[in-house]
């Protein structure tokens, strides 16, 4: 089976695609043409793994370029996106420009090349703050910003495919996915790169909102079990641990494992329009388990915990620290 993965050079796309080359799969990683020849995250991953897989520059806003790169391809996962919830809020075009209309470049490929799958990936973000947890796929969808926006409009735009032109879509939303390699705009390595730097204080939003973090492996393998599992076409699938956690709780574990006693500062730069934060997010992963087989392996306090001190381990390594600027709050 050849699977092209696009957004395959951030932080999950990386993850995943070495994950798909361990399972012996063909892959064709997507990543976004730079004149740096830059591969991202691809390029400090297992030597091994990375020369098992094929890596092609280019753009899904391009159709011809996509028509391009879909030959002898049975299954897609895209994870192409603008993903920064606060630079959505100046440059909403660009997230409707890549997150929509790179979107229907990508269906439109699919329906010639006539894949076996499409795997859109969204995110627990569509549902806005909902009125009680854990969330299952039939809450309503709320944005409560651009970005959020965006991805609604996408997973319709993939779904309308589905019922029109029978595309084998599966609709798989993530919730926060945090490990090695995540970029300093989540809040997990905002709070770990600032006091591994040895910083007075940490800058930080509002520290009230609850998420539901998994870690890394856990979300790579629930996208790879939606994609063996012919069931999960035509189906959205929530992928998260089903565990909540206060930003405020949140900084107090990872600064017990830290062994830091730092002190946390209000950054108004950082904290998100009132009506355009989420409160709450907790996820219900049980149509996960029953269609696919997938259920986490961090679960709980005692999973977040252990997925916090290997997130912990890799970023406080001097030669992946070097690599953020925890002194920049990039929106």
């Amino acid at each position: 089976m050849k699977i092209l993965v696009t957004g395959s050079e951030g932080f999950i796309g990386s993850h995943l695609i070495e994950a798909l080359v361990k399972k012996k799969y063909n892959v064709r990683a997507l990543v976004q043409y730079n004149s740096f020849n830059s591969f991202g995250w691809i390029e400090v991953i297992n030597d091994n793994a990375k020369n098992k897989i094929e890596t092609v520059l280019g753009d899904i806003r391009d159709k011809e370029f996509i028509d391009s790169i879909f030959k002898g391809v049975d299954i897609v996962i895209n994870m192409a996106a603008l993903i920064s919830i606060p630079y959505s809020y100046k440059a909403s075009k660009s997230y409707i420009d890549t997150n929509v209309l790179g979107l229907l470049n990508l269906m439109n490929s699919s329906i010639s090349a006539n894949v076996k799958q499409f795997i859109q990936i969204s995110t627990s973000e569509v549902y806005g703050s909902p009125k009680n947890v854990p969330i299952n796929e039939n809450f309503p969808l709320n944005a409560q910003s651009p970005y959020a926006a965006s991805k609604i409009a996408a997973d319709q735009l993939a779904y309308s495919y589905y019922k029109t032109y029978g595309i084998p879509l599966s609709i798989v939303r993530p919730f926060n996915t945090y490990g090695p390699r995540q970029s300093n705009r989540a809040i997990i390595p905002t709070i770990i790169t600032q006091i591994a730097s040895n910083k007075k204080n940490i800058n930080l939003g509002s520290l009230y909102p609850t998420r539901d973090f998994t870690y890394i492996s856990d979300t790579v393998n629930g996208f790879i079990k939606i994609a063996e599992e012919t069931e999960t076409i035509g189906e959205i699938i929530n992928i998260g641990s089903g565990h909540e956690i206060s930003i405020e709780d949140l900084v107090k574990t990872i600064k017990k494992i830290m062994k830091s006693d730092i002190e946390v500062k209000e950054d108004k730069a950082r904290i998100r329009p009132r009506e355009g934060e989420v409160n709450r997010l907790r996820a219900d992963n049980k149509k996960a388990k029953k269609i696919s087989g997938w259920e986490p392996v961090y679960k709980g306090s005692r999973g977040l915990e252990k997925g916090l001190k290997e997130t912990v381990e890799w970023f406080t390594n001097l030669d992946n620290l070097k690599a953020y600027k925890s002194s920049l709050y990039n929106k």
